[in-house]
C-alpha cells in the first residue's frame, strides 16, 4: 500500500505533473515546420532580399532578377583636371555701336529691323537735315559766284590786250575768282562731311538743287541688336536712346561669377568650351579675357568675362550658358557610367560592388568629374572590381524596402 498522501501535498504534485505535460506539448508543437511562428516575415516572391542579418548593406538577388542588373568592371580612364562655372551671353560691348544721327533731323525713311544682318555702310536710316541743306544751298551758290568770276576774268582779260581796262582790274577779277574757287573747295568739303559723293556733289551743281535727305549708314557688319528709330522721330546727335544699335556676333561674351576659391586656377587668354541647353552636345570655343580684380562682398565671387566664337551666329544675348575650362593635365582614375552612381538620402554617393554578380554590397565612394558619360572615382572602389551600372537605384530601393520590412 502506497502511503497516504495528505491534501496539500497532493495539490502541489498535480500542479507539477500538469507544468511538464504543457511543456512537453509545446515543444512538439513549435517543433513541427508548419505550425512554428517564423522568425522573419517571408519574402514576396520576385522581390531582392537581403543577404544575411549580419550585412546590412548587401542584397542578393533572385534568378530572375539577375537580368535587371547590367554588371561591368571598373576601368582606368582619363579624366581631364576642369573648373565649371555657369554664366549667361551677351554681346560684345566691344563690337556693339550705337548709332546716332551726326546732325539733327526728322527721321524720313527706315532700312533696316531689329534681328538684321547688315554690312558695312548700309543704310540704315535717313533723316531731313536742315544743316545739310544750308550746306547743299551753299555749295550750289559758291558754284555759281566761282561761274560768274570765271567769265569775268576770262572778259576782262580779253579786254586788256586791247588795252580797254587796266591791269589792276584784270589782278581784281583773278583774285575774286580765286577765291570764289576756295568757297566752292570748302563747300563741297561740307557737303562731303554729310556722306555725299563726288558725284552726288556735281548732281547738286549741275541741277542746281539741294536735296536735305542725310543718310546714316551701318558703320559695321553686324546684326540689329535694338531699334528706337520711328518715321518722323526729330533725332539729334547723342540724344539717348540711340535709333540703332548694330553688334558684331562672330564674338560673343560669356559673363559667369565664379567662387572665390576656384578664381586662382583662371587665367587670361586661357581656353575654354562652353554648352548651353539650347544646342544639346554642341560646344562652342572661346577664351578668358577679362577677369575681375575684386571679390563681390556678399556672394564671395569673382566676375570672369570671356569672348565666344560664334561664326554661325547662333547664341543669343541672355542664354544661359555653362563654361568648363582645363586647368591642368588629365588625371587616370578609375571610372564608371554615371548611372553606376547612387547619391543616398542624406548625400553620400555610393556604387554597388559584386564578386559573384548577384550579391551586391553597398559601398560609400568619393566621386570626381563627369567625362563621356563616365563619373571619376577617387576613393572607394579599385580598378577590375565588378560594379552595377544599369539597376544601381533599382539595388539601392530594394535595400531600402528590405530594410523597412525588418
Amino acid at each position: 500500500m502506497f502511503p497516504r498522501m495528505t491534501t496539500g501535498r497532493a495539490s502541489v504534485a498535480i500542479g507539477a505533473l500538469v507544468a511538464v505535460a504543457v511543456a512537453a506539448s509545446g515543444a512538439w508543437y513549435f517543433g513541427k515546420p508548419e505550425l512554428g511562428v517564423k522568425a522573419h516575415a517571408d519574402t514576396k516572391a520576385g522581390e531582392p532580399k537581403a543577404a544575411s542579418t549580419g550585412d546590412k548593406d548587401s542584397v542578393e538577388l533572385s534568378d530572375s532578377q539577375l537580368d535587371s542588373v547590367k554588371v561591368v568592371p571598373l576601368e582606368e580612364r582619363e579624366f581631364p583636371v576642369e573648373k565649371e562655372a555657369i554664366g549667361s551671353v551677351d554681346f560684345d560691348e566691344d563690337m556693339a555701336v550705337q548709332v546716332f544721327t551726326p546732325y539733327q533731323g526728322r527721321i524720313i525713311g527706315l532700312f533696316a529691323s531689329l534681328g538684321d544682318d547688315v554690312k558695312k555702310g548700309q543704310t540704315l536710316f535717313t533723316i531731313a537735315s536742315p544743316d545739310l541743306l544750308q550746306a547743299e544751298s551753299t555749295l550750289i551758290a559758291a558754284a555759281g559766284v566761282l561761274e560768274l568770276t570765271t567769265r569775268s576774268l576770262t572778259r576782262l582779260t580779253e579786254l586788256h590786250k586791247s588795252l580797254a581796262v587796266s591791269q589792276r582790274d584784270v589782278d581784281q577779277a583773278t583774285s575774286d575768282h580765286q577765291t570764289a574757287e576756295g568757297n566752292l573747295r570748302a563747300a563741297r568739303d561740307s557737303v562731303r562731311l554729310f556722306g555725299k559723293t563726288e558725284a552726288d556733289i556735281d548732281r547738286i551743281i549741275d541741277n542746281r538743287m539741294a536735296d536735305p535727305t542725310l543718310v546714316v549708314p551701318s558703320p559695321i557688319t553686324g546684326k540689329v541688336t535694338a531699334r528706337n528709330a520711328a518715321p518722323g522721330l526729330f533725332v539729334q546727335p547723342g540724344n539717348a536712346p540711340a535709333p540703332f544699335t548694330v553688334a558684331d556676333t562672330d564674338l560673343m561674351w560669356m559673363l559667369a561669377q565664379v567662387p572665390e576659391a576656384d578664381s586662382p586656377a583662371f587665367r587670361v587668354d586661357q581656353p575654354l568650351q562652353v554648352t548651353l541647353n539650347a544646342f544639346p552636345g554642341q560646344v562652342f570655343e572661346g577664351k578668358i579675357k577679362t577677369i575681375g580684380p575684386t571679390v563681390d562682398p556678399n556672394t564671395r565671387r569673382v566676375f570672369v568675362r570671356s569672348e565666344i566664337k560664334d561664326p554661325q551666329h547662333s547664341l543669343r544675348s541672355g542664354m544661359f550658358a555653362n563654361f568648363v575650362i582645363r586647368i591642368g593635365p588629365p588625371m587616370r582614375s578609375p571610372g564608371i557610367p554615371s548611372d553606376g552612381v547612387v547619391r543616398e538620402g542624406d548625400g553620400t554617393m555610393t556604387i554597388w560592388v559584386t564578386a559573384d554578380r548577384r550579391r551586391f554590397t553597398r559601398r560609400t565612394v568619393k566621386i570626381g568629374s563627369l567625362s563621356e558619360g563616365y563619373r571619376q572615382i577617387l576613393e572607394g572602389a579599385q580598378v577590375g572590381e565588378l560594379v552595377a551600372t544599369e539597376g544601381a537605384l533599382f539595388l539601392s530601393n530594394a535595400l531600402a524596402a528590405a530594410s523597412a520590412s525588418d
